[in-house]
């Protein structure tokens, strides 16, 4: 009888845990080839597991709420189909030091030292951790993370009795020494070790009145907060704003959407005409398309456009537009229309929402017309489209100026000042409308 464990897989990019909602599968339960077993919550998007053996269900590793991190082995199936469910407790959760390594090396490694961020709090000295120890030892970017991120010094980390291959340090090392610490430390005195922590004021207490409706987050919402003010802790944001003329686009459009209608069977929206031009100008503009770790800045080669989405439920996804710079208006116009129904009907998969290297948000759609949005991390720059208006405006010709009645829109660009300067964001900004209002009105498509 073979035994066949089930790991929770790579869901994505910066994915590294999910949360078990609901097994569709219990122990003692047949499951079949690619059937699904179990439904799982990230950060990103709902979604269910396929299982990737045929057998017995026989045990369950995790139970319902629990978070599982990516690699961890969830369930374990029998090949043998008269095989019984384990009535024995539930054990701990398996990692071997194979699956440790595949978690550690999820952790960009962005060289031979990292440095703790808050590493100047106080006047301390920056808490410095090699990639190597002075014995040999070899320290794996999510370990090296944890240490300088709980204060552990270099000595401290090399002391560790490591119980991965050949000796490694793995993350349970790492955690079990800070238990120990903790144990070790005589009530109300820090750890000698430890930096202080940077002192946050806690948010607001707000007190209901008795007519109050009050309303519990759901599990999205709080993730979406979560990342939100995550993004704004770690990015200075700036945003300019730029207005287009897009009364060319408008009038192509409404001279070609019937047929276009009866030719594809959708819909031509301005979506995918606002986001060729986004696209054209991140061409002119790579340091746009671009993610910072550490002091790096990653380049990304794939052009991978997010386009916000609002759900029925009132939050908010992001499905991603794949090698957008290769795809014609036509190919544009499907992809936009096919994620958004997918999301609208909670179809996305999380190849979907993955890889993602700038993102578009109309907030035109609702009537806004401009916006300050939050960078999806670990992305650099976003965009707010407007609202396309009839507003009257100044029009040159040869013959003389006058006044006309022009479709106009607000473009939005919020970037990362780190790495992207004011020069560079508002040219940027500027070429988008620059391809809009040179938008050629007897385009074919």
């Amino acid at each position: 009888m073979a035994e066949i464990e089930i790991r929770l897989p790579k869901m994505g990019e910066s994915v590294t845990e999910a949360t078990i909602t609901n097994w569709l599968k219990n122990p003692g339960d047949k499951v079949s080839m690619d059937e699904p077993l179990v439904e799982v919550a990230t950060d990103k998007v709902d979604n269910e597991l396929p299982s990737e053996a045929e057998g017995v269900l026989i045990k369950q590793l995790f139970e319902k709420d629990e978070v599982a991190q990516v690699g961890d082995v969830i369930a374990i199936i029998s090949s043998d189909v008269n095989a019984k469910a384990d009535d024995t407790s539930k054990p701990e959760p398996i990692v071997t030091p194979k699956v440790q390594e595949t978690v550690d090396s999820q952790t960009p490694d962005s060289g031979e030292t990292l440095i703790a961020p808050n590493s100047k709090q106080n006047g301390s000295e920056s808490l410095r951790i090699s990639k190597s120890g002075s014995k040999g030892q070899f320290f794996s970017p999510l370990v090296r993370s944890i240490a300088q991120k709980e204060g552990i010094s270099q000595s401290d980390l090399e002391n560790i009795v490591g119980s991965g291959a050949e000796g490694r340090v793995t993350k349970k090392d790492v955690l079990a020494h800070l238990t120990k610490d903790v144990m070790a430390t005589p009530k109300n005195k820090p750890a000698s070790n430890v930096p202080k922590p940077v002192v946050q004021k806690d948010a607001p207490m707000v007190i209901p009145s008795g007519e109050d409706q009050i309303i519990e987050m759901d599990r999205m919402r709080k993730l979406i907060a979560e990342h939100m003010v995550m993004s704004k802790q770690v990015s200075p944001h700036v945003t300019s704003y730029v207005e287009a003329d897009v009364t060319n686009i408008v009038n192509w459009r409404n001279k070609i959407k019937k047929a276009y209608k009866e030719r594809e069977g959708e819909n031509l929206t301005f979506t995918p005409i606002l986001i060729e031009a986004i696209v054209k100008a991140i061409k002119d503009f790579p340091m746009i398309n671009v993610s910072v770790s550490g002091t790096q800045i990653i380049v990304k080669k794939d052009i991978n456009i997010g386009m916000a989405t609002a759900l029925p439920s009132g939050n908010l996804i992001v499905p991603v537009i794949k090698n957008a710079d290769r795809l014609s208006l036509t190919g544009l116009t499907q992809s936009v229309n096919s994620l958004a129904n997918k999301a609208r009907d909670n179809k996305l998969k999380p190849e979907d929402i993955q890889g993602g290297t700038y993102t578009v948000t109309n907030v035109g759609s609702f009537g806004n017309v401009m916006g300050t949005p939050i960078i999806n991390q670990p992305q650099v720059a976003i965009m707010a489209l407007g609202a396309i208006r009839k507003v009257p405006a100044v029009v040159e010709t040869p013959e003389g100026d006058f006044i006309g009645i022009r479709h106009k829109m607000f473009l939005s660009h919020a970037y990362d000042h780190r790495v992207v300067d004011g020069a560079l964001g508002g040219r940027f900004v500027r070429k988008v409308a620059d391809y809009l209002e040179q938008f050629d009105i007897n385009r074919d498509i």
